[in-house]
């Protein structure tokens, strides 16, 4: 059993790498083959789940005292992880057989799939900081492959994103080896570091930037939006909307897990850090989501948005906290998923995914419009779907912060309003979506619209029926997945409750009276179809549309906010434009001083004798 753990992990690699050199006449080819090996790794996935303990070893070089072996270890925590990756890799397989066959880059596409399944799984899997950052920066070139796929100006989302996630990177590299430095060793399950000195510290947040970037966190959260802009839709569902959440949330959890995690020790000193990435992720992406136009790139925001309330529910330092942040992690990446599946729908059936193009979809795509309804009302919180469940748990989580020490946890009430806050917000800008998408008036030009084929609806439509399960019956996740994962035996004690199957049979009640109410008194009467008119003259049908995008125009001309949203439409927060700026003036400030004119370089040798001479003669 344990030779299972490199298998589901190469395979992938190798057919994944052969896919990406094939001949356009075998795309066909490539995406039966991704379906088979997706599925397989599944099956993988699941017998792993069923063990939950396995390892593997196997040494490959060793230089000097450095150690080089390919350790694999599945752990609950790796397994729940697995599990879910596998998942969301086979159903976006499954919606890009239709939606990507005729593609010209279709085997690129296909081989960056199986490259980030077996990249991904990796990361879960090893037990060796080298091994775990090979893999990392696998998932990060199949992410680069994935965005070059998309449309124009998809080139520049891809390297804008794998400059960002490059650096970080750098960094990550930068922190396993002080890690090594202060340890000794690269094997993860030995580490647990008790000292607590500026070293250290330094470390931790070395490795703290790739988990934040990974994730798509503030301030190193730019990325996203851009490539969800020009990028495929299916490609933000596999990466940045699921599985880069999972990778990055799970490196966070090996940083600072109680008593289990690298830096455990020193962790609650880190909490006001956690905290304040987690308020400003969640509370500054919504508010620039509610006032985006583009549905990909709205739905990018709101992904950034959700990490947030990852980061507050790991800051707490609680038990019910970390479950909250895991369970919501899990929550998050299958209602993200779902979204961005919705708005590719969208986009294929129509053209567009510009708002103010779109609308009265509902009776056109009528499967998408009800998937994306109940993924709507998952990421927003709303009884009694999944994002309820789990956001409801990092709210307690944040209230048992106040008995904690600390400013974090002198400051809980100020991160539980932000983040019911930014909950309220999101239901706020998803109105505007449903009703530019599927409510509003159609378009004349979108009257031939139809809905997308199987292979493109049912994986939203799954996706859509697990908001509905793991919000109705949150116990079961809970108890199946997020309890064993963090190592609780028992049940947690919650300081709140609710009946979850009574809540939503009340609701289900409260619907179908108000149905019979309506339906009562519209009984015996004929509502008479006439054109829309004005003062007389009869309006054309696309006149008379109201784009849902004119909702909180308003909000980005308030005071206060509207100079801090011109600045974020300038690029002024995106660290990727404003280091390139900075490169320039450094490029520009030595060209200045390279002039190539001779007298200059003379000047230039002149001073750098006298600099020597200070230096080393120390002449005066």
């Amino acid at each position: 059993m344990n030779e299972l753990l490199p298998i589901i992990v190469f395979v992938p690699l190798v057919l994944g790498f052969i896919l990406l050199f094939l001949p356009r006449a075998l795309r066909r080819f490539s995406a039966a083959l991704t379906l088979l090996i997706t599925a397989l790794v599944l099956l993988g996935a699941i017998n792993i789940f069923q063990v939950k303990t396995l390892n593997y070893s196997v040494p490959i070089f060793n230089l000097q005292q450095i150690n080089f072996d390919l350790l694999l270890r599945a752990t609950p925590l790796s397994a729940f992880m697995i599990l879910f990756a596998a998942g969301f890799t086979f159903l976006v397989a499954i919606y890009s057989v239709k939606s990507f066959i005729d593609n010209k880059s279709a085997n690129i596409f296909y081989g960056a799939i199986l490259l980030t399944a077996g990249g991904s799984i990796g990361i879960f899997l090893a037990d060796h900081l080298l091994v775990l950052l090979v893999f990392w920066e696998i998932v990060t070139v199949a992410l680069y492959l994935f965005i070059t796929t998309g449309r124009k100006n998809s080139n520049f989302a891809a390297t804008k994103t794998f400059a960002m996630l490059g650096a970080s990177d750098g960094a990550l590299l930068l922190g396993i080896l002080f890690l090594y430095k202060i340890c000794g060793t690269f094997q993860m399950s030995q580490i647990n570091l008790t000292e607590n000195s500026a070293f250290v510290i330094i470390t931790f947040l070395l490795m703290l930037a790739a988990a934040v970037a990974k994730a798509g966190a503030l301030p190193l959260h730019s990325w996203l939006p851009t490539s969800g802009q020009f990028s495929d839709a299916s490609v933000m569902a596999i990466l940045p909307a699921s599985i880069d959440k999972l990778l990055g949330i799970y490196l966070l959890v090996l940083l600072v897990m109680p008593q289990r995690g690298i830096f455990s020790v020193i962790a609650s000193d880190m909490k006001l850090i956690l905290a304040v990435i987690g308020a400003a992720t969640v509370l500054i992406a919504v508010m620039i989501a509610m006032v985006q136009h583009n549905i990909k790139k709205l739905f990018a925001y709101h992904a950034i948005s959700q990490v947030g309330y990852m980061f507050l529910g790991i800051a707490t330092m609680t038990p019910i906290g970390f479950a909250g942040a895991l369970f919501h992690m899990l929550n998050n990446s299958i209602y993200k998923s779902c979204l961005f599946l919705c708005g590719g729908a969208v986009e294929k059936s129509t053209g567009t995914a510009e708002l103010e193009e779109l609308g009265g979809l509902g009776r056109k795509m009528p499967l998408t419009f009800i998937a994306c309804f109940i993924a709507a009302l998952s990421i927003s919180g709303v009884l009694p779907f999944n994002g309820f469940a789990s956001k409801w748990l990092v709210y307690q989580g944040i209230i048992q912060m106040r008995s904690g020490t600390g400013t974090a946890a002198a400051l809980w009430p100020l991160w539980l309003v932000i983040a019911m806050f930014a909950s309220a917000l999101t239901l706020a800008s998803f109105v505007k979506i449903l009703h530019s998408v599927f409510l509003s008036r159609l378009p004349d030009a979108l009257k031939d619209t139809k809905e997308v084929s199987a292979f493109q609806y049912l994986p939203m439509l799954i996706l859509a029926a697990l908001c509905v399960i793991f919000g109705v019956f949150y116990m079961l996740p809970l108890k199946v997945f997020i309890y064993p994962a963090l190592g609780f035996k028992d049940n947690l004690q919650l300081i709140g409750w609710w009946d979850s199957p009574v809540a939503t049979l009340l609701l289900i009640a409260g619907l179908l009276v108000g149905f019979v109410i309506v339906a009562a008194a519209s009984i015996g009467k004929k509502a008479r179809m006439v054109p829309t008119w004005t003062c007389g003259e009869i309006q054309p049908n696309d006149s008379m549309i109201i784009p849902g995008t004119a909702f909180y125009k308003t909000v980005s001309s308030l005071a206060g906010l509207k100079q801090l949203y011109f600045w974020q439409e300038n690029e002024v927060f995106d660290p990727y434009v404003q280091a390139g700026k900075t490169g320039g003036a450094v490029t520009a400030l030595l060209k200045w001083l390279h002039n190539g004119i001779l007298p200059m370089y003379m000047n230039w040798v002149t001073l750098g004798l006298l600099v020597l001479l200070f230096v080393l003669c120390k002449i005066w």
